[in-house]
């Protein structure tokens, strides 16, 4: 029976809205709630953005750091320690392992800890908000449809004399109940708003200091290779045009 009767309510909602859509039917229209929503709306918007994007930036890190690792590896291949060039690829393997290392055992956790959970947390609000505000529209499409009863009986009275009076009670009830859950969602959809203040602002905070923690550790790191490496730039390109020259004039290469 409770079956029945939740079906029955869906479909006389169906209606409501499609007759308000088309027209046929006046719509309760609340400009305080709307402007709430539509605030709302945009903070879910661009905190479910900012939790994807902040979960990007987490994987594109362990990335770029694995591949750092496996171009080390890599280098490491053409190189031994009797080669000119063998320390330095040596010592580049250790430095991007434990970079890698670093990345893997603190950015990861923390940043999960820091930024990615407590972001998680506050859009995990959205679904149960979105779901009250979907339960404030059924009672609205409730309360609307009973208020074009009553309107109809008006203009159209019945022969039965008591529907009138029944059709009257049934809108008050239904504007009651639309009415206690319009005001509760109008109260709390600013609450909700401003939540974003203790876990966006703490949450970027520890952002930036996540990405300067690992870009000092890698500065550091990297600068620690620089003794093995000609600091004037232009030698370095010269010698690499002169290799390239070189290979020019090999006869399998043909002429380029």
């Amino acid at each position: 029976m409770s079956f029945l009767s939740g079906f029955k309510k869906n479909l006389n909602r169906a209606g409501q809205s499609i007759k308000q859509r088309t027209g046929g039917s006046d719509r309760t229209y609340d400009g305080e709630f709307e402007e709430e929503l539509e605030r709302f709306k945009n903070l879910e918007k661009k905190s479910d953005k900012l939790a994807k994007e902040s979960k990007g930036y987490l994987d594109s890190m362990r990335a770029m750091t694995t591949a750092q690792v496996r171009i080390a590896q890599t280098m490491e291949g053409f190189y031994d320690e009797s080669a000119p060039m063998g320390p330095a690829g040596i010592e580049y393997k250790r430095v991007i392992e434990k970079l890698d290392e670093e990345a893997r055992s603190n950015l990861d956790s923390a940043y999960r800890t820091a930024v990615l959970e407590p972001l998680g947390r506050f859009c995990s609000y959205f679904p149960e908000v979105n779901e009250a505000i979907k339960r404030r529209q059924k009672k609205l499409l409730d309360y609307d449809s009973q208020r074009a009863k009553v309107r109809k009986l008006v203009d159209r009275p019945s022969e039965d004399p008591q529907r009138l009076p029944r059709a009257e009670q049934e809108a008050n009830l239904a504007r009651e109940m639309y009415e206690s859950l319009n005001t509760i969602i109008i109260n709390d959809l600013p609450k909700v708003i401003e939540l974003r203040v203790p876990y966006i602002d703490p949450s970027f905070e520890a952002l930036v200091k996540s990405q300067l923690r690992f870009s000092q550790t890698s500065y550091e790191q990297l600068e620690s290779l620089r003794h093995y490496f000609p600091p004037d730039s232009e030698t370095a390109d010269s010698r690499v045009d002169d290799v390239l020259q070189q290979m020019r004039e090999l006869t399998i290469c043909g002429n380029f």
